[in-house]
């Protein structure tokens, strides 16, 4: 199985639990040993490429701008990209930018992801039933992406992917490792950076720049 073979099985469960004038958003950036696998909650309507008339990449947090905020604070994206996201109305990116901006994230060792992929009109929370169905799906993810380091976003998705009660405020930069089809993974848990955890967004920042000097920086 590859990340293709994943994308039929993150669109059948669009059409469970998704909207249904919406696509899947996938993933995107390095795909082959990253320094980070970066792994967020779902996608909603806000990114442009869930449209079905969208023909280019499927990536998250295409068309938005508050989550690159983190990026460039953690040195992750080129800055000139980063201002042309900046300055960009929503309706102002097309499939080549979109590109342009997973290049750069490619170029700088990392992979961005969401445990859901089910994306919906807006960012309604969604119950720990619907994830699930993404978990088995998600470690096949990693596994065949075989980051350095993963980073949870927020209590839900830590808990659900580690597979024990988390509160992040309680375990920031704890080291986790869990298992996967026979090797370790190291997984740290972050504080959700965008909507209502913009206010934690420095607490994200720090604890990722930790991440960098501790687990990459060596």
């Amino acid at each position: 199985m590859n990340l293709e073979d994943l994308k039929v099985e993150y669109d059948k469960l669009q059409l469970k639990y998704g909207d249904s004038n919406l696509d899947s958003i996938y993933n995107g950036g390095c795909t082959k040993n990253p320094d980070i696998c970066f792994v967020f909650m779902n996608p909603t309507g806000r990114n442009v490429a869930a449209s079905k008339e969208w023909k280019g990449i499927k990536s998250p947090w295409l068309g938005t701008k508050n989550i690159w905020d983190l990026f460039i604070a953690t040195n992750l994206i080129d800055e000139k990209i980063y201002e042309k996201i900046k300055k960009l109305k929503p309706s102002d990116w097309n499939e080549k930018f979109a590109k342009d901006v997973y290049q750069s994230v490619e170029n700088h060792n990392y992979f961005i992801t969401n445990l859901g992929k089910c994306t919906q009109i807006d960012a309604r929370p969604l119950p720990d039933s619907v994830y699930e169905n993404y978990l088995d799906l998600l470690k096949k993810e990693i596994e065949i992406v075989d980051p350095k380091v993963v980073v949870l976003f927020g209590n839900q998705v830590s808990k659900l992917v580690l597979d024990e009660k988390i509160s992040v405020s309680q375990c920031r930069k704890k080291k986790f490792v869990r298992n996967i089809n026979g090797k370790e993974y190291k997984f740290y848990s972050v504080f959700y950076p965008v909507g209502n955890g913009r206010f934690n967004i420095d607490k994200s920042i720090e604890d990722i720049n930790w991440i960098i000097e501790n687990e990459l920086d060596k």
